[in-house]
């Protein structure tokens, strides 16, 4: 037996399901997980000692590959000096000046813990903005796990949300409204049903959690046009897509102006930490401006805000986004290049340093609905495939792929490869 499958087992003793966060336990692909012990650039090693080429990069954050050097050194700069101060520091000045420099769309940003925790206050200060309750989110978005944001949609866009997990209060899950990804009708119908009501409209820009999903030309627009009508907030969940697409995040590569964001991942490099931010009119309702309460203990730690700082600092350098682009755009073309030549339906999609492979014949995967579509049996064996070639793509057909500024042609070539003998095996 490997090491892998002994520490699963125990594990399994004294964590639900043996892991942290669900995903990892490996369900929906079958099998059991593989346990990492270390990884550099674009590469992770297992406890039983084999390489791996990594597209999953911490779901997101190793935008500039896992243990850069610069990134290491001011980690271990800061650390030295503590892990925590529990009070104002140096870093989250710098931090909060960059990430609003970058961002034309924010005005003050507020440091916390998690994406989850961004989406949560965001979604709060919405809702004091605008002295309203309900908002909407789309079906095969994620926000995290706030209670709120558990909630998918009934049998039409207009039928309240029901909670999909035991624990959340249905009161609070009807004030939920759920509509279609790329849609504009669906979110229109629900304005319309209550037009003085929806304190937010809440969205990925980019969906990066039923795969990867492009917004429909317009889409992003309308929703802009719609809250402006309706007197509502326009809320871009950017953990995933911020500075993951574009240096200006998904915003600033659709040349949309939301009134809050939420950040995460990437401006950690790995370090626990989120950050939401926007408009002044909105954060100064933020205490100890404003009566928004919110606070953390660890928000702003002096150990993440030095990660995220030279994580930023190098996605400046010349050409960074220009070279990331064009190796994640090499993996989807060849990774359509190979399943068409095995004759198996495949659509790609790639953005920035995200991508994303759908087994269907359909021209372009557009929402929740149709990526459920899609042939999941077969996502599952072209995962276990891949994995056995020491390739580590995602273990679930509903999460984006990652590339980083440290994979380089030759990690493509052998990734291609190994898809092109995985398809094979599967085309029979």
């Amino acid at each position: 037996m490997s090491l892998s499958h002994d520490l699963f087992a125990r594990a399994r003793v004294h964590m639900p399901g043996g892991v942290n966060s669900p995903v990892r336990a490996f369900a929906a692909v079958g099998g059991e997980p593989v346990f990492f012990e270390r990884a550099e650039g674009a590469h992770m090693w297992s406890v039983d000692g084999k390489r791996f080429i990594d597209y999953i990069g911490s779901w997101g954050p190793m935008i500039c590959g896992h243990a850069h050097p610069k990134i290491v050194e001011a980690v271990q700069h800061a650390a030295a000096n503590s892990l925590s101060f529990g009070t104002p520091s140096p870093g989250e000045v710098t931090m909060a000046e960059m990430l609003c420099e970058m961002i034309p769309s924010l005005d003050q940003v507020r440091m916390v813990n998690s994406g989850t925790e961004a989406a949560m206050s965001a979604m709060r200060v919405a809702r004091a903005a605008t002295g309203r309750e309900r908002f909407i989110k789309f079906e095969g978005c994620y926000h995290g796990h706030a209670d709120s944001f558990l909630v998918k949609a009934g049998s039409g866009a207009q039928t309240l949300g029901v909670p999909t997990s035991p624990g959340v209060p249905k009161a609070l899950a009807e004030l939920t409204l759920n509509a279609r990804f790329n849609d504009l009708d669906s979110v229109e119908a629900l304005f319309k049903q209550y037009p003085d009501e929806i304190a937010c409209v809440a969205v990925e820009p980019i969906a990066g959690n039923m795969n990867c999903i492009l917004p429909e030309s317009g889409f992003l627009e309308g929703l802009r046009e719609l809250c402006d009508r309706y007197g509502s907030a326009l809320l871009f969940d950017e953990v995933m897509t911020g500075f993951r697409v574009h240096p200006k995040g998904a915003q600033g590569l659709y040349g949309i102006t939301p009134d809050l964001t939420c950040f995460g991942k990437v401006i950690g490099a790995g370090m626990p930490v989120g950050a939401f931010g926007g408009k002044a009119e909105y954060m100064k309702l933020v205490a100890p401006s404003g009566p928004v309460y919110q606070a953390g203990t660890l928000s702003g730690n002096p150990v993440a805000m030095a990660a995220g700082i030279a994580n930023l600092e190098l996605l400046g350098q010349p050409n960074f986004y220009e070279h990331l682009g064009q190796i994640t755009a090499s993996l989807a073309d060849g990774l359509q290049a190979k399943a068409d030549a095995a004759g198996i339906p495949m659509t790609t999609v790639a953005v920035g340093g995200m991508f994303g492979f759908f087994f269907s014949d359909a021209e372009r995967v557009t929402n929740f609905d149709e990526a459920a579509a899609c042939d999941l049996e077969r996502f599952k064996k072209f995962f276990t495939g891949m994995l056995a070639e020491g390739i580590y793509l995602a273990p679930s057909a509903f999460e984006a792929g990652f590339v980083s500024s440290a994979h380089s042609p030759a990690d493509v070539i052998e990734t291609l490869a190994a898809a092109e003998k995985v398809l094979s095996e599967i085309a029979g």
